[in-house]
């Protein structure tokens, strides 16, 4: 298992490359390590600009095989995003290694989580999370798919709409307390009353009944946390109730 010093030394040996390289213009920390908020599993995640004009993903293949073949780096998957261009890599020891590049004149902070290191960043709106209508319209269509996957008999994907059904109720219950709602982040931060109310929507097998009871709880949560969408929560409630009874054939 990687250590902070292994983490430490990749760090450095990838600001080097950025450093002999001619077409890397500037260069940023971003995640937790960007605000002293890393901990001993914190992954690492680095940004770079590219000279406008020249091919970053070029520079991006010329990098990935540096780390592959030298580090044995496994590369995982690209994500797009804007005009950048995310690469995911797992290294020796389970460390993930997220790398960035964007144009120099795109490149700045999209979030407070930015550390530059070297160079220049423009300054660029920070990119706003999702609200709590659009986290509480994803609930209503997931616990609509759950129900009809149940009466279908497909259970395995009822299980699949029912636990993302409450991921949104939890990403709602973070908004209402302005905690993360990104990649679970807030979830161990509510109070545990609220999480307790999730908790029964937690699916415990694979047949009608518990489907049933563990939508029944889902919902139940997200009716909970309406407080910010009181108005379109009022509208659909009574669709809601109808998904948590029995229906006849």
């Amino acid at each position: 298992m990687f250590s902070v010093e292994d983490r430490n030394r990749l760090r450095d040996r990838v600001l080097g490359m950025a450093g002999a390289d001619q077409h890397v213009v500037a260069g940023a920390l971003v995640g937790s390590l960007a605000l002293a908020e890393a901990d001993r599993w914190s992954d690492l995640d680095l940004t770079f600009a590219v000279a406008d004009g020249q091919d970053m993903f070029k520079t991006l293949e010329e990098w990935t095989s540096v780390l592959v073949n030298e580090l044995g780096a496994v590369q995982l998957f690209d994500l797009p995003a804007g005009p950048s261009i995310y690469r995911v890599f797992l290294m020796p020891g389970c460390l993930q290694f997220d790398l960035s590049f964007t144009p120099a004149s795109k490149f700045g902070a999209t979030g407070p989580k930015f550390k530059l290191l070297f160079g220049n960043a423009v300054d660029k709106p920070y990119t706003q999370p999702a609200s709590a209508r659009e986290f509480f319209g994803y609930a209503v269509h997931h616990a609509l798919r759950a129900r009809f996957c149940i009466e279908r008999g497909k259970y395995w994907q009822a299980e699949y709409w029912i636990s993302s059904l409450r991921d949104y109720g939890l990403n709602l219950a973070c908004s209402r307390r302005g905690l993360q709602t990104s990649n679970g982040r807030g979830y161990d931060q509510l109070p545990g009353n609220v999480l307790k109310k999730f908790k029964g929507a937690l699916v415990r097998s694979l047949d009608r009944k518990e489907l049933l009871r563990a939508l029944k709880n889902a919902i139940e949560g997200i009716m909970s946390e309406t407080e910010e969408v009181k108005i379109l929560a009022a509208k659909v409630r009574p669709q809601l109730l109808e998904l948590m009874q029995e229906w006849e054939e």
